[in-house]
């Protein structure tokens, strides 16, 4: 994975002296060097990773309806569209970035500051702006002369407030309702939602409902071609693995690459199929690959049971009875013997 890093700045916000956020400014972007390099490809590989990103637009914000509530606030789009078009340079666009969301954090007592990178960089066809809030971490370290010395290090592994542009479809199309990227607060939490509003940004596209809308249309096709289960299992495989190497190259979904690939199993006409049905799928989509994994693999945990299995084997090792509510799982795997024939053996 290689990537071009155009600039990139550090800004820190943090408590001033009456107890109020403020952003410190950095007046000149990060020296380039490797410490800098190492940074930004590490922060570029962990969010391509991160599973359950949202993905929307600058806009307005819209209610449960879906109807606008309220007006957009365009302050960071229309910096960041001075920047592009070269009125505004790289430093002035970020210290701006930076005072917006030293104001918006103010609205919240839970806020506690960090340290704003932005980055620009471009990564295979398309250039990104990476903006990220990173919290430090204290940590020690131990010096030549065996001194023990206290420092703090950004918390990459636990980046919960970062959003990325592509600014290439973007400026290719302003209309797409996902070109910009974001990472999802934890089920029930809204703490993220200060970091779309400071750069306002509205969800666009429901990556989680689309990749289930798909996996619905591959099992509805599955089921009207009368496939033998081997033949069901190898269609459904051929969809997760392209979505899985889409995921990896951190590209799109997209709908005809995904009937070329079920064309290739002797199975035709699957964008045909979903155009017709009542799917509600995009042409393309960014890919979710918990939600797609299900098309390999049945899991589910609850009151104290963990199960999990490979698709492949239900109705062979693993037997499911809907009528007495039942599973039944032949040859179990031999750690799992081994523990309960422990159990037992001490019972005896």
């Amino acid at each position: 994975m290689t990537i071009k890093i155009e600039q990139a700045i550090l800004h820190a916000v943090s408590q001033g002296a009456d107890g109020q956020l403020e952003c410190r400014l950095r007046p000149q972007p990060l020296n380039q060097s490797a410490a800098a390099d190492d940074l930004v490809a590490e922060l570029h590989r962990l969010y391509t990773a991160k599973a359950g990103k949202g993905y929307g637009h600058f806009g307005v914000p819209l209610n449960s309806e879906g109807e606008p509530d309220g007006e957009a606030n365009e302050a960071f789009l229309h910096a960041m569209t001075q920047w592009r078009s070269g009125e505004l340079g790289f430093v002035e666009f970020t210290a701006q970035a930076g005072q917006l969301l030293g104001q918006e954090l103010g609205k919240y007592d839970f806020a506690t500051g960090g340290y704003l990178l932005m980055a620009a960089y471009s990564h295979i066809a398309s250039h990104y702006l990476f903006v990220a809030l990173l919290s430090p971490k204290p940590s020690v370290s131990v010096s030549d002369e065996m001194e023990v010395h206290g420092s703090e290090h950004l918390d990459l592994s636990n980046m919960q407030l970062a959003a990325r542009i592509d600014l290439t479809e973007w400026q290719a199309d302003p209309t797409s309702k996902k070109y910009l990227s974001f990472v999802k607060g934890r089920a029930g939490r809204k703490v993220a939602d200060f970091f779309l509003d400071f750069m306002g940004c509205v969800e666009g596209v429901d990556a989680k409902r689309q990749n289930k809308q798909l996996m619905s249309a591959v099992e509805d096709f599955v089921a009207q071609g009368e496939l033998d289960k081997h033949e069901a299992q190898e269609a459904r495989d051929a969809v997760f693995d392209y979505c899985k190497g889409q995921t990896a190259m951190g590209e799109t979904i997209a709908m005809k690459d995904v009937s070329d690939e079920l064309a290739d199993k002797g199975l035709d006409a699957f964008y045909q199929f979903t155009s017709d049905g009542d799917y509600g799928l995009e042409e393309d989509f960014p890919a979710d690959q918990s939600t797609l994994r299900q098309l390999k693999k049945f899991s589910g945990t609850g009151g104290g049971v963990s199960v999990s299995f490979d698709a492949g084997h239900l109705g062979e090792r693993v037997v499911w009875d809907p009528v007495r509510d039942t599973l039944t799982i032949q040859g179990v795997p031999p750690n799992l013997l081994d523990q309960l024939q422990r159990r037992a053996g001490n019972k005896q």
